[in-house]
Parts: C-alpha cells; structure tokens; sequence
C-alpha cells in the first residue's frame, strides 16, 4: 500500500505468483536466528559514500559452517575465486573451472526451485525452453557463465565478465564496485577481511523509525567497501540459497522483465534485471532486488 503522496505499488500479478511460488520453494534457505545472525548497527544513504562509517562492527555476527556444506552452497562457493574481478582484464576460464561451473548446475537443478523455474518456463516458452534437463543446463551455462566485453576496447580479446561473475560475485571500476548482489559473497569477503560493512541504507524517502530492527530483514540494501573500493549502495537476499536467486533472475531474464514490481510475503520490491542487445540472445549483465518503501 503506498504512503501519503506516493505512486500507487502496482504489481504485475502473474509475475509475483510465480515469484512467490519460487520463494516458497526456497526449502534450502538459511533463517535468522537459526543458521546467521546480523549486527545491522546504524543507518546511512548513497550520498555518504563510505566517509562516514555507521557501522564499526561486521554486519555478519555468525553463519552456520555447516549449512554452507550444503551441496548448492559448497558448489556455488568454489566459484567465487575464478574470477579476475577489475573489469578491462579478460577472464581466463580453466579445464577445472569450467567443471565446476558445471558440477553447480547440476546441482541446482536437483532442487524443488529450480524445477518450477524449468516447469514455469517450458509452459511459457515450449518452443524456447528446452524440455531436457541437460539442454535446460546447457542454456543456464550459456546466461550466466559464457564470456562477454563488459570494457570498451577489448574487441578480439576474451570477455572481461559475465552475468555469474557481475551478480555474484562483483567486480570494480574506477574505484567504485559494481554488482555484487549476493549475501554469501558478502559474508565470505567480510570475513577475509575485504568487505567494509557501512552501514544499511534505508528505501528512498522512507523515514527510520525509532527501534526499528533490521536483525531479522531477509532483504536489504548495504553501503560498504570491497577491496577499497566503493559500493555506495548494493541490494541482496540475505539467507536465500543459491539455486533461489538463479531461479528468479533466470525466469526473469527470460520473460524480458527489465524492471518488475512485485510482492514476497511481506516485502515490496523492484526486480532489476539489465541486458546487453546481442545476437542470437541478449545477454544477462545485471539483476538485483530493491526495496521498496510503501509505508
């Protein structure tokens, strides 16, 4: 319901239905309280810019070690280090690495998630989605890992990204971090010392109330530095698995939804998702939730 003076939150309905279908079978997410616990600390805005830090604690207090033994979280894990994340440096894809892209995969598409993302879009594209789990994945590889120019003058060289590496993993350009939408990453850098938690960064417009905890938020936008460089403010699940965010960005990308409001349990917010125009299919560059205030 949006606040005094604001636009209508006008949802597309079948798009928040599969949305939410997806979210409720999420059964390998992780829980506040029961496998993480955050340490939110003060709020800040997109103008500060990281110069004055609102949060001299880590924003991750614990994460359970065993729930990211899990299968999809172990095999999404040993992706994060294959990447040379300063765009303009093409990417070296290694034997190993490519096995492990598709040792990942395969694993997601063993869960409840990501069946009803394949079933959703082979009803709604049958003579686009393949019908075959291993065609399904080959498409999946070609999305999220096959290689593109993200830097201009890197024509005839290897790509120097790709829509795994943006989303998840985050890459930086002239001192300033772009994608890196993804909690697990953030919780992994935070603890080898790279991430710089800022502070939480409230929806535009929106005032803070007083006592209002963000302990328990399953979304939410953080200002913080990677590697010094600056992230001003970057959206992400928290404890969503990895097979939900792929599953979501994916039928996303697929219906050509560049910009959906939608609804999930108690959250408004805006799924982004950017494309390269390319040929024979666009290429996926970026996507990310945000909040959105309807107080």
């Amino acid at each position: 319901m949006a606040g005094k003076g604001q636009a209508p939150f006008r949802t597309d309905c079948e798009v928040t239905a599969i949305c939410q279908k997806l979210w409720d079978s999420d059964v390998n997410c992780l829980m506040p309280g029961e496998h993480y616990e955050l340490d939110p600390q003060g709020y800040t805005f997109y103008s500060n810019q990281g110069k004055k830090d609102q949060a001299k604690r880590p924003l991750f207090k614990w994460v359970d070690k065993d729930a990211l033994e899990r299968p999809t979280y172990k095999s999404f894990i040993a992706l994060l280090d294959n990447y040379e994340t300063a765009t303009g440096v093409s990417e070296v894809v290694t034997p190993e690495e490519i096995r492990e892209n598709k040792v990942f995969l395969n694993e997601i598409m063993k869960t409840k998630v990501m069946k009803e993302a394949h079933h959703y879009l082979v009803q709604k594209f049958p003579s686009k989605i393949p019908k075959d789990d291993l065609d399904f994945k080959k498409l999946l590889y070609k999305v999220w890992f096959n290689l593109y120019p993200r830097t201009k003058g890197m024509r005839g060289k290897p790509g120097d990204s790709s829509g795994f590496e943006h989303v998840f993993v985050g890459e930086s350009k002239d001192g300033e971090v772009t994608g890196f939408h993804n909690w697990i990453q953030f919780y992994l850098q935070e603890k080898a010392g790279n991430v710089d938690y800022k502070g939480w960064v409230p929806p535009r417009g929106k005032r803070v109330k007083r006592g209002e905890s963000q302990e328990n938020k399953r979304l939410m936008s953080l200002q913080f530095t990677w590697k010094g460089n600056i992230k001003p403010v970057g959206s992400s699940f928290i404890g969503t698995s990895p097979e939900f965010e792929m599953a979501l960005y994916t039928v996303l990308y697929f219906l050509g939804k560049r910009s959906c409001m939608i609804e999930l349990d108690e959250y408004d917010l805006e799924i982004t998702v950017h494309t390269f125009d390319r040929q024979p299919m666009d290429i996926l560059s970026s996507s990310y939730p945000t909040i959105i205030n309807t107080d």
